[in-house]
């Protein structure tokens, strides 16, 4: 195994869980992962092998997810919350500063941690996330959040998983729909099983419920960005992150550099060579 698995106690007392690559003496900055909305760190396993070399890499199981304790009310499961989480993640591990690589909802925790502790970040790598959210990719995750059913066998779950995102990724092929049922699902006696808490997905219904649909934003939070190297990548076929968001980004952020993944929606895997290659040169620059 190309990882340690490291279990910590959040401020709240829930135990939680990320994976641990790479030596804590890397010469490299250290790197933190943060998944998805209903993601978890398995999603990050090349990614992290990859920068390991290097860095020490840690990849997170946001409460609710993957291997991390469950909370007893949707209301606990926000970005605030979890941001409070990766700071007592970054205590326990003896990370005192780090380069953050955060996909869709992780990106919105990186901003708050920077809002927060602008000094505990040398870095920022947005994948497929900013400030403003498209209302289309918004609506499409409330319609599978908490709701997918369990597939019967790991066949069709690539088969369902496929049919929900190929339109987005028409490049991958079936294998890799079938690794990505793995790092979607947990096994359960040899059957897929939902890996998340589904009152994770509640709790997004509820709250645009509440915002009566008025999508917020984050630009105010955003600024706290600007004294941060950031690196934003866009999937080309993304229904979330717009090309128009991402040129307004461009615009205000001065230290903001900017790469399109071709052949991706949201949120590429980073596994693509065009992704490595901008976090490679991306991490190179920071200190």
């Amino acid at each position: 195994m190309s990882f340690t698995e490291f279990f910590y106690t959040n401020q709240e007392g829930m135990r939680l869980y990320a994976r641990d690559y790479g030596d804590a003496l890397a010469p490299g900055v250290p790197v933190l992962c943060l998944p998805g909305l209903t993601r978890n760190s398995k999603d990050f396993h090349k990614l992290a092998e990859h920068l390991s070399k290097q860095h020490r890499v840690l990849c997170p199981d946001f409460r609710g997810r993957g291997r991390s304790d469950y909370c007893k009310s949707w209301t606990d499961y926000t970005p605030q919350a979890e941001t409070r989480d990766t700071f007592d993640l970054m205590a326990a591990a003896g990370v005192p500063h780090a380069a953050i690589i955060g996909t869709s909802r992780g990106g919105l925790v990186a901003t708050l941690m920077a809002a927060q502790r602008p000094g505990a970040l040398k870095g920022v790598v947005l994948n497929d996330v900013g400030p403003e959210v498209a209302r289309e990719g918004i609506t499409r995750i409330m319609g599978y959040a908490g709701k997918m059913p369990a597939p019967e066998s790991w066949d069709i779950a690539a088969i369902m998983l496929r049919q929900m995102n190929e339109r987005h990724f028409p490049t991958i092929t079936g294998p890799a729909w079938h690794e990505f049922a793995h790092m979607t699902f947990r096994d359960e006696n040899g059957k897929p099983a939902l890996d998340y808490d589904s009152k994770i997905g509640d709790g997004l219904r509820i709250g645009m419920k509440l915002l009566r649909g008025k999508l917020p934003n984050m630009w105010t939070e955003f600024k706290a960005l600007y004294t941060i190297p950031t690196l934003v990548l866009r999937g080309e076929n993304s229904d979330l992150l717009s090309a128009e968001t991402v040129k307004r980004m461009e615009e205000v952020h001065p230290r903001l550099t900017a790469v399109t993944v071709p052949d991706r929606g949201h949120a590429p895997w980073l596994d693509e060579p065009q992704s490595l290659a901008a976090i490679d040169a991306f991490l190179e620059e920071l200190h």
